[in-house]
């Protein structure tokens, strides 16, 4: 039995000429032959198979190719080697895309946007559906306290807390240089360098230490629980918990909630204290206002309101976050690629929403006299 393919050319007894394959036709055997094959020029007016000791898959390929190339019918093919052929010469008119007829453009833009409000609506819709889940967990857990796991919520505050101080006081160290070197470099054109300790202290306690915490947090744990949640619904992990009588929410998802709505406003008020820290470093370096003076004044120009405004912000901004992540993690459904794409939304939903409600919270204490 022949090792590797080969093939001849015959002519006919009408002058006709037949390319002959010979040996087998197998995947390890044409690589020697499959340079030449290509290389050939007809006209041939048949491909013979008669000679083939065996066939495969890209044998059966290789002969319709030829006989595709050449206009050339093939004979002297076995049943084996019929079925493959007619199994691959199927699949060979089935492979050109059929194409939708493009509308014009002035048609496809607001097709585009409908489909694309239509899946808003649908969107929210699901959101607020897993919210419904959310408050009826919630109140099952109320009822019946010892289901509630203690545990994964310590954990839980753990990880997107207490691991998150590092990365959050040096963003905000330097956020408050920044706000300080800005401010002072504006106050100084009108001799009011001492209003830099307002500036720093105001914005840091009533909007930036709580808006770039919750931006952070959305960045490093909402695309976690994304990821994990996601995860585990690949992993069958999630069914496996309905099989066995464990509610998802409440064990994967209230923990995580709780444990942001908790840790928000305290990383808030961590943050804003290391940026006003920041503020006041940078001061007693460029300002001549020393460190501690600063620090004294912060106590006497700062309302208390600001501090309650940033404490009143935290829960709501840690419901979102964690919401957001929670919510897109448990919509995985296909592949890994998807786990990447639901955290990407997981993050930029969460972080919209964030600054959404918090051009609100700026409009809502304004009328009600803590502007």
């Amino acid at each position: 039995m022949r090792a590797t393919a080969d093939f001849m050319t015959e002519t006919g007894a009408e002058g006709s000429a037949a390319l002959v394959l010979t040996g087998p036709l197998t995947v390890a055997a044409l690589g020697a032959v499959d340079t030449r094959l290509r290389a050939l020029e007809g006209p041939f007016a048949a491909i013979d198979l008669s000679r083939a000791t065996r066939i495969d898959t890209v044998g059966a390929w290789t002969a319709w190719s030829l006989s595709q190339r050449f206009g050339a019918a093939i004979i002297g093919a076995s049943p084996e080697a019929d079925r493959l052929i007619s199994a691959i010469s199927a699949v060979d008119d089935n492979t050109a895309p059929v194409e939708a007829p493009r509308l014009p453009v002035l048609l496809r833009v607001p097709e585009h946007v409908g489909v694309v409000m239509t899946g808003l609506g649908q969107g929210m819709l699901l959101v607020l559906g897993f919210l419904g889940q959310i408050v009826l967990a919630s109140g099952v857990l109320l009822r019946h306290p010892g289901r509630f796991r203690l545990r994964a919520l310590v954990h839980q505050m753990e990880l997107m807390g207490v691991n998150a101080l590092a990365i959050i006081g040096l963003m905000s160290f330097l956020v408050g240089i920044v706000i300080a070197q800005q401010g002072a470099v504006q106050l100084q054109q009108f001799g009011a360098e001492i209003y830099t300790v307002n500036l720093v202290g105001r914005l840091s306690l009533r909007e930036l230490g709580i808006l770039m915490t919750a931006i952070m947090v959305a960045g490093r744990s909402g695309s976690a629980f994304a990821a994990q949640l996601g995860t585990m619904r690949l992993t069958e992990e999630i069914d496996a918990m309905r099989t066995i009588g464990v509610s998802p929410i409440e064990a994967l998802v209230i923990p995580r909630l709780v444990a942001t709505m908790l840790m928000m406003p305290l990383l808030g008020i961590y943050s804003a204290a290391i940026g006003i820290i920041g503020g006041a470093a940078l001061s007693s370096l460029t300002l001549g206002i020393p460190f501690f003076t600063f620090l004294a004044r912060i106590q006497e120009v700062v309302p208390l309101h600001d501090v309650w405004v940033g404490l009143i912000k935290g829960p709501v901004f840690g419901l979102i976050v964690a919401t957001s992540g929670c919510y897109q993690g448990l919509q995985v459904k296909s592949d890994a690629e998807e786990v990447g794409t639901r955290t990407t939304a997981a993050v930029v939903m969460a972080i919209f929403m964030v600054i959404v409600l918090d051009a609100f919270f700026a409009v809502f204490f304004s009328e009600v006299g803590w502007g």
